[in-house]
């Protein structure tokens, strides 16, 4: 899905418009955000794209929700 992510006052903070949904980012994989995974305050994963260090932001993206894990 297409997602937006910025740097909000707290950190980072994601918008999905086909959900209408904007949530913080609270959990990163990595250091530099891209190729990995991040967790959002409503319990979705996203898988983000491998993009260089310096990407700057606002930016969007094609992040993939991961399916949920029991």
């Amino acid at each position: 899905m297409k997602a937006m992510i910025r740097r909000s006052g707290v950190g980072l903070s994601i918008y999905m418009s086909k959900k209408d949904v904007e949530e913080p980012v609270v959990a990163v994989e990595n250091e530099d955000l891209w190729g990995g995974f991040i967790l959002v305050r409503n319990g979705w994963l996203l898988g983000l794209p491998d993009l260089p260090q310096g990407t700057r932001l606002p930016i969007t993206v094609e992040a993939m929700k991961q399916p949920d894990q029991d």
